[in-house]
């Protein structure tokens, strides 16, 4: 078995639960899993492998900071980050984890499609709480092992990309989230030497975000979570600790900034 620990937040998400099942697999020492809150299903299977640490973790500065805590008195150095957040939408969400009303939330078609409120919730989800995370991680990854940390992103985050606009909020947010991965990657090649960070993007996939949307997907372009799962640890597994940020897709290839 490795002397390593992997963290994955998000963990409810089927991406980031998929990535879980793989990593067992792998041999590793320690998963953390942190999300807002486990179904009674996710729980059964969680807690059966010994090697998982379920953290509930509302998000906030103060919740993180619990959980980076409790990897540093942990026993075995992180080697692999996955911070797996995002929202797009609210659809068939009536009410959040705390049982509170939440904000809808839906793509905007147009400029008069844009809240305020709305667009603060996708920021805070899609930007901010990945932020946090790259704020605190340093003091639990700094140490003699390579570690790669993934942050999901999306291929619609590309400023030299966008051709279709449309999707302001979700668009913008994810701009925002890999200006933040690069800049940090600066700041980390400091630091952290020994960490690579990376913004990926893992195609359509099929999870109760991209299902609105699934119709309009071209045939062998909706993959399911296992496949996304496999093809990221294959990525990560060969990536070089070089102190330079990648904006990578599923396949691994380059997708411009």
């Amino acid at each position: 078995m490795r002397n390593n620990a992997v963290l994955v937040t998000g963990a409810s998400s089927k991406i980031a639960q998929a990535v879980i099942k793989k990593l067992l697999l792998l041999n590793v020492s320690k998963v953390y899993a942190v999300s807002r809150g486990f179904s009674a299903a996710e729980n059964q299977w969680l807690t059966s492998e010994q090697r998982i640490e379920c953290l509930v973790c509302d998000y906030s500065e103060e919740d993180i900071g619990e959980v980076i805590h409790t990897i540093r008195a942990g026993s075995f150095p992180l080697t692999q980050v996955y911070i797996c957040h995002g929202v797009l939408h609210t659809k068939n969400q009536s009410k959040n984890v705390n049982n509170q009303s939440a904000i809808e939330v839906n793509p905007e078609k147009r400029l008069e499609d844009i809240d305020v409120d709305a667009m603060m919730q996708v920021f805070k989800a899609n930007t901010l709480t990945p932020a946090l995370w790259l704020k605190h991680l340093p003091s639990v990854v700094k140490h003699d092992k390579p570690c790669v940390v993934t942050v999901f992103s999306a291929r619609v985050g590309s400023i030299s990309d966008n051709q279709l606009g449309g999707w302001y909020s979700y668009r913008a947010s994810k701009a925002a989230l890999n200006m933040l991965v690069k800049t940090a990657a600066v700041e980390y090649s400091r630091r952290a030497k020994n960490v690579k960070l990376i913004a990926f993007h893992p195609g359509t996939t099929d999870t109760p975000l991209s299902k609105p949307f699934q119709a309009n997907v071209k045939p062998g372009k909706l993959f399911n979570a296992e496949f996304v799962a496999e093809q990221l640890l294959t990525i990560v597994a060969n990536l070089p600790i070089d102190q330079q940020a990648q904006f990578l897709d599923w396949q691994g290839k380059t997708v411009h900034w």
